[in-house]
């Protein structure tokens, strides 16, 4: 909405309402020339954008701020205002209309993966389930020599180092990951959450962080233990900056830095994120089920850059969805350590750490290497109705 000049406020409030439109609207007024506040040449924008405001809130019709109140369209500041809009509109696109699928039963010990799917379905998200022996089943028909099954094998060697890998494995991987697939369009799926943790070790001999790792990397962000409520706030993270999206436990301390944390997880983190990615094991998982069976892991380190994060829960008790979001960089700190891993250093991170864990936040949070915090927060309180706490 451009208000050259003071504008009609309530035809600006009426045509918006007329038109049905439900879709996000970005304010823009334009500056004065306090050399031309003549009768003819003054704007008097400044005055007619709080008028117009004002009317679009009476009007229950939520609406964008740029970042100066009076800003020239031509301006580098509305162009990156604009951009911001813009990732605005896909978050709030996409996740009112977002297919997520769940593969398989959460782990039993994870109530912390519990989600509420009427409340997503409240506000657009659908939720698509398999039985973790029906992708079994599909994947036991599947045969080695399939063509499928070898374009994949040929795609995982060409996505990351796969020297520590068996053959057996790879196959298995291979063919799992063509199941997968053909369910994800079958439904017409753009995100997926599967059970990782440990019946797929237990009963298929490897881990599927490959291919999830695969499917993140081309925008199709997948989750582990069956977080789906995980997996939509990793989908609004990659509609908001444009890039990849991961799931992270909000793992270590980093020494004394009160400032400083490990983001961590066994190894399913999207290429993006991984220079240095390898195919390995599952070292922690292997010391129970035999780390043979846990191939599929990956193994790499984040370098510094920015980084957002992010988590979205369904609070059942209070009727409603609610996330919280922030940013801070990824650092080159020491860390020795095995799967996929990164230091983190977020201002005031024990501020954030005793709201997520005073408010019942889970310790999954969802990460991408850009700062979009602003975007995602807006997105996600003026449009879809969510309570979001911006750190």
């Amino acid at each position: 909405m451009c208000l050259p000049n003071f504008g009609d406020e309530k035809g600006v409030a009426d045509a918006l309402k007329l038109a049905e439109l439900n879709v996000p609207v970005l304010v823009q007024a334009y500056p004065d020339d306090p050399a031309q506040l003549t009768v003819e040449r003054r704007r008097d924008a400044f005055c007619g954008k709080i008028s117009v405001c004002n009317n679009l809130r009476q009007y229950g019709i939520p609406f964008t701020l740029t970042s100066s109140h009076v800003v020239s369209p031509l301006s580098d500041e509305f162009r990156h205002d604009l951009a911001d809009f813009v990732a605005q509109c896909r978050v709030v696109r996409g996740l009112r209309r977002a297919r997520i699928g769940a593969v398989g039963a959460r782990p039993n010990a994870f109530n912390t993966t519990r989600y509420s799917e009427k409340l997503l379905q409240a506000a657009g998200i659908s939720v698509t389930t398999v039985d973790l022996s029906d992708i079994f089943g599909r994947v036991a028909r599947l045969s080695d020599d399939d063509t499928r099954v070898k374009d994949r094998v040929s795609q995982i060697m060409g996505y990351a180092n796969t020297k520590l890998l068996p053959g057996s494995s790879l196959l298995k991987m291979a063919r799992l990951a063509v199941v997968l697939g053909d369910w994800m369009d079958e439904h017409d799926l753009q995100a997926t959450a599967i059970q990782c943790w440990t019946s797929m070790q237990q009963h298929y001999g490897v881990n599927v962080c490959t291919a999830m790792s695969m499917m993140s990397d081309r925008m199709m962000p997948s989750a582990c233990e069956v977080d789906v409520a995980g997996v939509v706030a990793m989908y609004g993270l990659q509609l908001a900056s444009g890039t990849p999206s991961a799931l992270v436990d909000w793992n270590n301390n980093l020494g004394n830095d009160p400032d400083k944390c490990v983001f961590f997880h066994c190894g399913n983190w999207a290429k993006a994120f991984l220079p240095d990615i390898t195919i390995g094991t599952a070292p922690i998982l292997g010391t129970t089920l035999g780390e043979e069976n846990t191939f599929g892991a990956l193994s790499g380190r984040t370098p510094a850059g920015p980084v957002t994060f992010a988590r979205v829960t369904t609070d059942d008790v209070n009727g409603c969805i609610r996330a919280y979001v922030g940013q801070g960089r990824f650092t080159d700190d020491p860390l020795e350590t095995f799967g996929t891993r990164a230091v983190v250093e977020v201002p005031r991170l024990q501020e954030l750490l005793r709201y997520i864990c005073s408010n019942g936040f889970e310790h999954h949070a969802a990460m991408t290497g850009a700062h979009c915090a602003g975007v995602f927060a807006d997105a996600l309180q003026t449009y879809l109705g969510w309570p979001v706490h911006r750190h």
